[in-house]
């Protein structure tokens, strides 16, 4: 997810929680020419090594498509993963995301672009459609033709970004017609809908979480939910102290790390974090944290 999971942050949680089988980076993107200098240090491979990483890239054409690809491929990567999916109006507006979904032609020429490449193993992540489910039942030939590991899906429409249900329904309809191995994204927050959506589509892959991994980053570990938090955040501030440069810097990415956690924190807390505008503020409002629920064990 832009913003949240940088290497750094899937570092911290593959070394103290774990459990996970692939780390996706957030979508690269071509810009001015090249790829944008941050998309760069997020997956130069120096920085994912030990890490099990697909980087993610996004596009409107193939010609977009296979820069990016050819950039990936000249860093050393031999997997790519392929966004179809992000509902960001930005994004939307300018074809990319959940907007390429309405432009079966873009997606007819990445597909011939992945099949130039049969070095690299390819796999998309989309949604239902933009506008309607149709749109992505329409795509459904063209994404079963594709050389693909497998296609996440997640049953929204983009236009609704992240509100309303998931819609399983839809998934399953989509899910039937797929020839592809498939993984189910949206709306997990325990284990128990994981296995409850495993018990209802049996041919399921697995499953990919966003948010709901940034709110319970110890969902699939055996650790107590409050070492981890506190294991990752050691990990994640001490690199933002060592690497960045002012407050204006490091606050950003710090209040990033809580801002999904809403599950151990109560309100009060939640607002003191990321409402903290110095970092003496911030270690006033962290530090109780750690006394009452980790160092006090």
């Amino acid at each position: 997810m832009q913003g949240y999971t940088d290497a750094v942050y899937r570092r911290a949680h593959h070394e103290v929680a774990g459990g996970v089988d692939e780390y996706y980076t957030p979508f690269v993107r071509w810009e001015d020419g090249s790829l944008r200098p941050k998309d760069r240090r997020d997956v130069d491979p120096a920085q994912n090594t030990g890490v099990p990483t697909v980087p993610q890239v996004i596009a409107r054409a193939r010609d977009e498509f296979a820069r990016l690809c050819d950039a990936l491929q000249g860093m050393g990567w031999g997997r790519i993963d392929l966004n179809m999916g992000c509902p960001f109006p930005m994004q939307v507006k300018a074809g990319r995301g959940s907007g390429l979904l309405q432009n079966a032609d873009s997606v007819e020429a990445i597909a011939d672009e992945m099949r130039r490449r049969p070095e690299v193993v390819f796999s998309v992540k989309m949604r239902l459609g933009q506008e309607s489910e149709e749109e992505g039942l329409r795509l459904l030939p063209i994404v079963n033709a594709m050389p693909l590991l497998h296609v996440t899906l997640h049953p929204r429409l983009g236009r609704q970004q992240y509100k309303g249900a998931a819609d399983r329904e839809a998934f399953g309809r989509f899910h039937e017609a797929c020839r592809h191995p498939m993984l189910y994204n949206g709306d997990i927050t325990s284990r128990e809908e994981v296995d409850d959506l495993l018990v209802r589509f049996p041919r399921l892959k697995g499953v990919m979480l966003g948010r709901g991994l940034l709110a319970c980053p110890w969902l699939f570990s055996d650790g107590e939910p409050w070492q981890v938090v506190h294991d990752m955040h050691e990990r994640v501030y001490r690199h933002v102290c060592d690497t960045l440069q002012g407050e204006s810097q490091m606050l950003p990415h710090l209040h990033a790390f809580w801002e999904y956690q809403t599950a151990l924190l109560d309100k009060k807390q939640h607002k003191a974090i990321m409402k903290s505008t110095t970092l003496r503020r911030y270690n006033e409002a962290v530090l109780p944290l750690w006394r009452e629920h980790y160092f006090s064990r």
